[in-house]
């Protein structure tokens, strides 16, 4: 570095670490009017400067004043004198640039910048304007990470409308099976028994939306009529065995007879009150303050009161396990006949229930009115499988499918009304162009008429174009959407297989990249042992290899079939059903077969074997 060229810090001090001696600098020195530029050569060693000053005097940021010059001022022009009248030597360029042996003389910090830096570095460095430039950059480059993609103007309304969770006032083309499922359910509001009641139908067929529809409509009407009439739901594939399903039934009615008690035991110590003050105050009978209730004395409030108190005592919450079984019913049974009620209990995926713990569950509902004092019970089943009912007991399947209901694919034109009927709600006014609604009906009814497709199809459309801040939601947004949607639905299903399955999936895509058709077991079980020596896996059996072909098959991640060789016997042919360098690139994602660096020498294996 040259002699005397001053280096300032971003803080606008001198850097202290610097072993040039020529670079240090003291609050004494001389930076002159200048001082914006540091070079030696711009410095005047004539213009006649002197030490003092006021720094505690207010400075204007654009003006070099004492407390920006080093505590020098500037002497007048004309008479060659300071402020204060005296004159002094103008110090030698050296004197000024040896600052290193010269002790440093602090000032007060101004107001305006107290609180800055409190290090004992020079602040006063006309180079920073600490008021105007350091803080108005940070609120400048002060952008959030979101801020930039809340500055378009969203295309969603009410994105909700488009979930499958949403249940709507209107359910397009389901008229029919709405109104059969009332007609059935309407016995309940008059204290009946309904009968029990099977929909089927396939994924995306209303049959949900309508059962909730009916349902929210049964409830509101009973509290209308003040019938006591409730509608519970469970969802058996979470909920999917005996006592799980008791169990949360039973927590459900619980906690329902506990707000009933509560609220009993309120109008009671009323009505106590009421008739002690009479008592007290008017000096009547307390039986004659109880005349229009169903009470003779304080004595049989206060007995009424003591066997509600005990009443939720004993009422103990089912835990989700541990219990015996014959408890866990026990409980339940109490617990929905404590009071009188017409439940109606909604077993959505009634399928899975009976496929992960048997047809107990439903036998025991089924036969439960039999003993129900109070309360009455009806079941309404909700199955995709059309036959799930061939594999329950007789006794079971009569009671439980007193009335069947199916509910029919949608064909594409009652798909476009329903997405219609949603987009209405669910976007902003001319978010969409004519042609998406339509194709994403075509899209949907292409496969089986599924409602819940077509809607995940138009809420990941109009998601695209949101994030790309397009305007409105086009043509080239749905068939993005599509490809999105199938991609997701591969990557999710590889990324979650065991690595067993992983291993075999890969040795069948290196056969396939590498030209192999109608790729048979041997060749994959060949490829597949040399997989599993390269990264050190155990090597299951070939019968094992073919039985994880299988469940890909069944994921429908490859398309397998059985052929016969004649005297060979028979094997399975199969090909990749998914894209291919997707596919790759989820498994090579994961951290054991990522360490494969070059996989065609095991290709090769194929033919040496």
């Amino acid at each position: 570095m040259d002699e005397g060229d001053h280096t300032s810090r971003a803080d606008g001090g001198i850097d202290p670490d610097n072993g040039d001696e020529s670079d240090h600098s003291s609050d004494s020195e001389d930076e002159g009017p200048e001082a914006e530029d540091p070079d030696i050569e711009d410095f005047d060693p004539d213009a006649p400067t002197e030490t003092g000053g006021d720094s505690s005097t207010e400075a204007d940021p654009t003006t070099p004043t004492e407390a920006d010059s080093g505590g020098f001022s500037e002497p007048d022009p004309d008479t060659g004198l300071n402020e204060d009248g005296t004159s002094h030597d103008t110090p030698d360029v050296e004197s000024i640039d040896s600052g290193a042996d010269t002790p440093s003389v602090s000032t007060d910090a101004r107001p305006e910048t107290a609180g800055l830096d409190n290090g004992g570095r020079d602040r006063s460095s006309p180079d920073v304007d600490f008021d105007g430039v350091v803080l108005d950059d940070d609120d400048e480059d002060n952008q959030g990470l979101f801020d930039d993609l809340l500055s378009g103007e969203p295309i969603f309304e009410n994105k909700e409308v488009l979930r499958p969770s949403y249940t709507p006032h209107e359910l397009p083309h389901r008229n029919d099976q709405i109104n059969r499922m009332a007609t059935i359910l309407v016995s309940a509001l008059r204290g009946e028994t309904p009968s029990n009641i099977l929909i089927y139908g396939k994924t995306g067929t209303g049959k949900t939306a309508s059962a909730k529809f009916v349902s929210q409509e049964l409830e509101s009407t009973s509290q209308k009529y003040d019938v006591p009439c409730e509608v519970e739901y469970i969802n058996c594939e979470v909920t999917d065995t005996q006592y799980r399903v008791l169990a949360q039934l039973a927590n459900t009615f619980i906690e329902e007879n506990q707000a009933v008690i509560a609220d009993r035991l309120e109008r009671l110590e009323t009505l106590r009150e009421d008739a002690t003050d009479a008592e007290d105050t008017a000096g009547r009978d307390a039986a004659a303050a109880l005349a229009d209730t169903e009470f003779d004395s304080v004595d049989e409030i206060d007995e009424r009161i003591e066997t509600l108190e005990d009443d939720a005592d004993e009422m103990e919450e089912v835990p989700m396990t541990g219990w015996p079984t014959d408890r866990v019913y026990s409980t339940f049974f109490e617990a929905v006949d404590y009071h009188e009620r017409v439940v109606v209990i909604m077993l959505d995926e009634i399928d899975k229930l009976v496929e992960k713990s048997g047809d107990d569950t439903l036998y025991n509902l089924s036969r439960m009115n039999s003993e129900l004092d109070r309360s009455r019970i009806s079941i309404m089943g909700i199955s995709n499988d059309l036959k799930f009912t061939d594999f329950l007991d007789p006794r079971v399947k009569s009671s439980l499918g007193e009335e069947e209901i199916v509910f029919p694919p949608y064909d594409a034109n009652q798909l476009r009304d329903i997405l219609q009927h949603r987009a209405d709600i669910a976007f902003k006014e001319e978010a969409l162009t004519d042609d998406v609604i339509p194709l994403c009906a075509a899209f949907a009814a292409q496969e089986h008429g599924d409602a819940r497709r077509a809607l995940d199809l138009l809420r990941t459309a109009g998601e695209l174009a949101e994030r790309s801040q397009a305007e409105i939601v086009a043509e080239k947004h749905v068939r993005q959407a599509q490809d999105k949607i199938e991609l997701d639905r591969v990557v999710e299903v590889v990324r979650t297989l065991p690595t067993q399955s992983k291993i075999v999936l890969f040795a069948v895509i290196l056969l396939e990249k590498n030209g192999v058709h109608n790729i048979n077991t041997g060749e994959v079980f060949n490829i597949y042992k040399r997989l599993c020596e390269e990264i050190d896996a155990d090597v299951l059996t070939q019968r094992r290899v073919t039985d994880l072909i299988s469940e890909l098959d069944m994921l429908g991640i490859v398309n397998a079939v059985v052929v016969s060789k004649g005297r060979y016997g028979r094997t399975k042919e199969m090909g990749l059903s998914v894209p291919v360098e997707e596919t790759e690139a989820v498994l090579l994602s994961d951290s054991r077969l990522g360490d494969i660096e070059n996989a065609q020498p095991f290709v090769q294996a194929r033919f040496d074997n």
